[in-house]
C-alpha cells in the first residue's frame, strides 16, 4: 500500500526560524538612547532641552540634521550641558531615526 501523504515544504520551517532569529536578535526592532558625556556623576543638565532628528529609509534615502548646533537652535539653548543619542531602528535598518537631545542654559 503506498503512502500518499503530501511532504511537508521546509520553507515553513525557514520562516519560523528566521522570524524567530530576527525577534531573538534585536534586528526586529531596536531603540538605544546613550549618553554623550565621559563624567556622568558631575552632569548639569540645565533648565532647557534641545531635540535634532535625522531619519533614514530603505537605506537609500536620509535627511534631518543632528548636529549639536541644530539640537541647541531648536531649544533655544547657548550653554550646552550636556547631550544625549538616542538610535531606534526597525527591521535591519529599514527604518532608522537618529535624535540629538542636548540639554543646558
Amino acid at each position: 500500500m503506498k503512502n500518499n501523504r503530501k511532504s511537508k515544504s521546509p520553507w515553513a520551517f525557514y520562516f519560523l526560524v528566521m522570524v524567530i532569529s530576527i525577534t531573538v536578535c534585536s534586528c526586529a526592532y531596536v531603540n538605544v538612547k546613550t549618553p554623550y558625556d565621559t563624567n556622568l556623576d558631575n552632569t548639569e543638565l540645565g533648565a532647557k532641552t534641545g531635540v535634532a532628528q535625522a531619519y533614514s529609509i530603505l537605506w537609500l534615502f536620509t535627511w534631518g540634521d543632528t548636529s549639536y548646533a541644530t539640537a541647541a537652535k531648536n531649544g533655544n539653548i547657548t550653554v550646552i550641558r550636556h547631550a544625549d543619542q538616542q538610535i531606534q531602528q526597525v527591521l535591519f535598518g529599514l527604518y532608522t531615526r537618529w535624535r540629538i537631545v542636548v540639554y543646558g542654559d
